[in-house]
């Protein structure tokens, strides 16, 4: 009974892996394919909590393939089945994990030019205004809003604007309000 259940799991996760991939691609598009949430995919959501256990597959049955234990990290939902979402971290690894432990809260994860580059947080949206931060890579912040190109972040000490390519949890021109 057990290796049924497993292997009729597996064949449903397969299929939807397949069918995902589909939809990944047609969704990378301006007009993003909207889903059984009612939500457009791909889309920027970030942990709600520091133990989300990430899963094969779409299924409690599936085996836990990593857990990640940090609050507020940004992640891309990828594809949807039923309560379940398919997500994708920035350094792309991607499992299922339950609806309910992802937030609509924006955050994005600072990434650099360089490897000993850090990215500078500005007074104002404007290359020429003072710096009044320099984060390292990984920095999580929370996502404040974006527009033509900049984005206001704040977080733990610091609070300004940084050039949206510096970071990865909003998509390139993505308005955010």
């Amino acid at each position: 009974m057990g290796f049924a259940r497993n292997f009729a799991s597996l064949a449903v996760g397969c299929a939807l892996w397949v069918a995902s991939c589909a939809t990944g691609l047609a969704a990378k598009d301006k007009d993003a394919v909207a889903t059984a949430s009612g939500l457009p995919v791909p889309r920027y959501v970030s942990l709600k909590s520091d133990h989300v256990n990430v899963r094969a597959g779409p299924t409690k049955d599936q085996d836990v393939t990593w857990i990640y234990t940090r609050s507020g990290l940004p992640v891309e939902i990828t594809a949807e089945f039923e309560n379940w979402r398919r997500v994708r971290d920035s350094e792309g690894a991607e499992g299922w994990v339950y609806h309910s432990l992802l937030s609509g809260r924006r955050t994005a994860v600072v990434t650099m030019k360089n490897k000993d580059d850090l990215a500078p947080v500005r007074d104002r949206a404007d290359p020429s205004s003072a710096i009044s931060a320099r984060l390292q890579a990984g920095v999580v912040a929370t996502v404040r809003r974006c527009n033509e190109g900049w984005c206001r972040i704040t977080g733990n000490g610091f609070d300004g604007w940084i050039e949206q390519q510096r970071l990865w949890g909003v998509y390139a021109d993505e308005k955010v309000n």
